[in-house]
């Protein structure tokens, strides 16, 4: 990280003429490696949608693209038959999200194996968020307590590719940084492969955070999450529940755009685009797109980044 000091950390300072100057263009970067995540749908119409996101995506030939679960594993049905249909019907990795939260440790074994015989193989392996209505985690009294007891659970089911959340800011609830940064380095060296993180918009909170991890010994790849915003507001609340700073530069580019969504989603493509070639810049090449189902945000990304139908 020693040149991010020169670099500058907003998106004002990286428009200026000095910041495009040490900026690579993009046909002078090697694409990068993409995945995406999804979130099962509650509806009919909201299936539809979904599979209409799927199929926009799928030429991109990501390197997997993950489905959540629901707070307190609300949409556990959901998300089981939408990674079976993944793997069913497209040519897409389909990796599983998994959750300790309501279930006991048999459950969720269970799960994994059905996943495994179904042939998936790759599982998001996090603690989860509390039920609806609960104010703070608590683990099921006979299930997995924390992400790193459900890591060694798995590793003794099979041989899955594991991937566990981190997170640059710090988890809302870890008691400091170093803590945090410890629950890390416990759910690797239970097994974990690598680390998604959550998303962030400045580039050197990640590369700090990256620091971090390489100095607690933590050598797995750290994939950085990327949130295009489409709506502001909505990305500023759920970013005050779950630890991620919204810059002020962030919030004067969307200022006056409530009601011109074309305009907003031309920032937002700007914005994510540079973040990821920032970070490029510092050598990271694996980027992970919280889509919210909504494809052509995401598509419209890749396409400047470099990242064509297969």
């Amino acid at each position: 990280m020693s040149n991010m000091e020169d670099r500058g950390s907003t998106l004002e300072r990286w428009l200026t003429p000095p910041r495009v100057a040490t900026l690579p263009w993009p046909s002078e970067l090697a694409a990068p490696k993409l995945s995406f995540e999804f979130f099962p749908p509650k509806n009919a119409k909201l299936e539809a949608d979904l599979w209409a996101c799927i199929r926009r995506l799928e030429p991109l030939a990501p390197r997997f693209v993950s489905v959540t679960y629901g707070a307190g594993g609300s949409t556990r049905a959901r998300t089981h038959e939408t990674v079976a249909r993944l793997g069913r019907e497209t040519s897409l990795t389909p990796a599983a999200h998994l959750t300790c939260v309501g279930a006991t440790r048999e459950e969720v074994d269970e799960v994994a194996r059905t996943y495994w015989q179904a042939g998936v193989r790759h599982i998001v392996a996090l603690r989860g968020d509390p039920p609806a209505g609960a104010a703070t985690y608590e683990p099921h009294p006979g299930g997995y307590a924390q992400a790193e007891d459900m890591v060694r659970g798995l590793r003794r089911i099979a041989p899955f590719d594991i991937s566990v959340g981190a997170y640059p800011e710090v988890h809302p609830a870890a008691l400091s940084p170093d803590a945090d940064l410890d629950f890390l380095k416990r759910k690797i060296d239970a097994g974990a492969n690598r680390a998604i993180t959550q998303y962030f918009f400045d580039a050197d909170v990640y590369l700090r955070f990256l620091d971090r991890c390489h100095a607690a010994g933590i050598t797995v790849p750290i994939v950085p999450g990327i949130m295009p915003v489409t709506n502001f507001a909505s990305v500023k609340r759920f970013s005050a529940m779950c630890g991620a700073s919204v810059p002020d530069w962030l919030a004067r580019l969307f200022d006056g755009l409530e009601e011109d969504e074309a305009t907003r989603r031309l920032v937002a493509a700007t914005v994510a685009a540079e973040q990821v070639r920032i970070l490029q810049a510092n050598g990271v090449d694996e980027f992970h797109f919280y889509t919210l189902n909504r494809p052509d945000l995401t598509y419209a990304i890749a396409h400047i980044l470099g990242v064509r139908p297969a």
